[in-house]
């Protein structure tokens, strides 16, 4: 997966290198030009040093080839202008903007960013987690957004395919609600198969599921 990411501080930095790690393509947009050198030469990624709120820079930095355009400046309103323009002016499937103020969260949904994350508290796993993989879609979220409820789709190697709940490592505390497999909806047990294909919903800690994807190698492309 190819991912944009606006904004080029402490967070845009360690997002930037947990998706190197799971073996994704960023690039940085970052208007500080220092800072443009420290994270180009730090990261070895191609590094924009220009606005991110710019047709032009967006343009540069190829965001139309972009599977996902994350923007964490310290401005919510660049962020949700930024999000607004990789979408509209270059079509990229999905968009996540960091909030500083919670108050602009709804506005943020309802103006067309997909995903809007407030806070500082473990920020980085919520944002790695709703841009890395097509498989995980968060559904609903619970507990003042410390909890969330989540759709898995197993993928077609999915590693534990064949074996029963009881033999799958489930860490974090993440409960599985139910399964969907074609038509037929599962209550999970012990004795339950995972097979491929598989739409499982799964209860977690927003600072856990990383845990599951992780055991479950949903990272991985």
């Amino acid at each position: 997966m190819k991912v944009c990411i606006a904004g080029g501080g402490r967070v845009g930095r360690y997002l930037a290198q947990s998706l190197l790690t799971n073996h994704h393509s960023v690039v940085i947009i970052e208007p500080i030009e220092a800072q443009c050198r420290m994270l180009a030469d730090s990261l070895d990624i191609p590094v924009i040093c220009g606005d991110s709120i710019s047709v032009d820079t967006l343009r540069t930095a190829d965001v139309g080839s972009c599977n996902a355009f994350v923007a964490v400046t310290g401005s919510d309103e660049d962020n949700l202008v930024a999000c607004q323009i990789a979408k509209r002016e270059f079509g990229v499937d999905r968009t996540v903007a960091r909030a500083s103020n919670p108050k602009n969260r709804e506005l943020l949904h309802t103006l067309g960013v997909d995903t809007v994350v407030c806070g500082t508290d473990n920020l980085s796993h919520i944002l790695e987690r709703e841009i890395e993989t097509d498989t995980i879609r968060q559904l609903l979220s619970l507990g003042g957004g410390t909890a969330s409820l989540n759709e898995i789709l197993l993928p077609e190697n999915f590693k534990f395919a064949g074996k029963a709940i009881m033999d799958v490592p489930i860490p974090g505390d993440a409960i599985l609600v139910s399964i969907t497999r074609d038509t037929e909806f599962i209550i999970p047990h012990g004795n339950t198969v995972l097979l491929p294909w598989d739409r499982i919903l799964v209860l977690t800690q927003d600072d856990t599921l990383h845990l599951l994807t992780d055991a479950w190698e949903l990272n991985s492309k």
